[in-house]
């Protein structure tokens, strides 16, 4: 059955229809207020910029496999499309729980508004025909004039915490003697190479957290990072995990970091030292080498720069490598090639299994989505996913931080938590406002 909706057919039952987009909308703009939003403006990827609202469906995704069936369920809601390309058609945004055997779910909006760095625009409907055009343009224009992710009613202001409560779930100077010291301890003794632990916050505040305005302060401070919002997760996740489009593959894995100064020649002094330390460049190392093993079967052709680079953001110094790819044919899709990456030895440790163990044994906490993979996916399989990290689980008065560190066998535990506290920044200085 076919129904005509704003001129065209369109297929029953649920389907997509694409078309291009001539007004200009700002995908950012609407995909805070959503809450549904994929940004990574300031990269030439050929997707930066992807904004959803309501819900057309929700597909399972069974971990580590389960790919496949995902994203054949996506790729039968694809309908008419005046436009070719990845991210336009069906997409889905998913933000995935840490724990790789932890099912998840693929979110499929209603309505996408879409931009590609050529700067072409375009709007995607998923549902049964009943939604047109000019309706979903009516519903993208009303989320703009009024609506809030932090659930405030259109047209009226949001009121603003008047206080905060912040505390650590384990003691500052537990964690430091009593995780990291013994993980640190456990690594001399072999058997494995690198462990990484989260720290948690949690805040809490007496009126609700504006994800919105969360959003607008972390694009305004870090704004090379990918920003991101799914289901009450949110960040600036400076770590490309892996995207694909086409047949092309790439990553931008994270390893090794030192604190920012705001004395311009103390900060250069610490972002030289991160460039020549041995530690924090063997640390690095492992993920890149870890990285080009897990893509090589996918690819006909694979490799990393060099040398690392500094990636310099407004709280930290990171080193940064760029990997890139060619994808064998078929190529595989982005799904599966996250299904493969996650996690790396950026947020797990090195040999995975033996670090996933000491993480579930000494951690004391629940990572839920953080350090997981949080990006889109469209019906051919092209898509993005960052590591979810610099983010936050908001719910009403409540949210939950985590920050990680990379523990090797000369780690000195009061520097890994002086490292939390400068992740801890990124975070912290988007919501607890003066």
């Amino acid at each position: 059955m076919l129904r005509r909706v704003a001129g065209r057919f369109y297929p029953d039952p649920m389907k997509s229809i694409t078309v291009r987009l001539d007004v200009d909308l700002d995908p950012f703009e609407l995909g805070s207020r959503s809450g549904l939003l994929w940004s990574r403006a300031h990269s030439g990827d050929p997707v930066p910029l992807l904004a959803g609202i309501g819900e057309a469906l929700r597909i399972p995704l069974s971990r580590p496999g389960g790919a496949t069936e995902a994203q054949a369920r996506l790729a039968g809601l694809a309908g008419p499309n005046d436009l070719t390309g990845p991210g336009t058609g069906p997409v889905a945004f998913g933000a995935l729980p840490f724990d790789r055997s932890s099912p998840g779910e693929l979110l499929v909006p209603e309505i996408v508004i879409g931009r590609g760095v050529d700067g072409r625009r375009w709007l995607t409907i998923v549902g049964d025909g009943s939604v047109g055009v000019d309706d979903a343009l009516e519903r993208s224009r009303a989320t703009l004039d009024g609506g809030t992710a932090g659930g405030a009613q259109a047209g009226l202001p949001t009121p603003q915490p008047t206080s905060y409560d912040l505390r650590s779930q384990v003691g500052p100077e537990v964690w430091r003697d009593g995780i990291v010291a013994t993980a640190r301890d456990r690594i001399r003794a072999g058997g494995l190479q690198k462990v990484v632990l989260a720290r948690e916050l949690v805040l809490r505040t007496d009126a609700p957290i504006d994800r919105t305005a969360v959003l607008d302060r972390l694009q305004a401070t870090f704004p090379s990072a990918i920003l991101f919002a799914v289901d009450g997760f949110l960040g600036a996740s400076p770590e490309l995990l892996v995207g694909r489009h086409g047949d092309v593959v790439r990553a931008h894995p994270l390893a090794g970091t030192a604190p920012r100064s705001s004395d311009p020649a103390a900060d250069q002094v610490l972002a030289a030292g991160l460039l020549s330390s041995t530690k924090d460049r063997w640390e690095h190392q492992i993920t890149i080498d870890w990285l080009l093993d897990g893509l090589l079967p996918f690819c006909s052709y694979v490799d990393a720069e060099p040398e690392p680079s500094l990636v310099s953001l407004a709280n930290v110094h990171h080193l940064g490598t760029l990997v890139e790819g060619r994808l064998s044919s078929p190529s595989a899709s982005v799904l599966e090639l996250v299904a493969a990456l996650h996690p790396t030895p950026a947020v797990g440790g090195d040999p995975q299994v033996e670090a996933l163990g000491l993480i579930a044994e000494i951690e004391r906490t629940d990572r839920g989505r953080y350090a997981g993979p949080v990006g889109w996916v469209d019906a051919e399989g092209n898509g993005s996913f960052a590591v979810g990290i610099r983010s936050a689980e908001i719910d009403g008065l409540e949210a939950r931080l985590f920050a990680g560190v990379g523990v090797v066998a000369d780690s000195e535990p009061e520097a890994e938590l002086a490292e939390t506290r400068a992740k801890f920044r990124a975070m912290l200085g988007a919501m607890v406002q003066p």
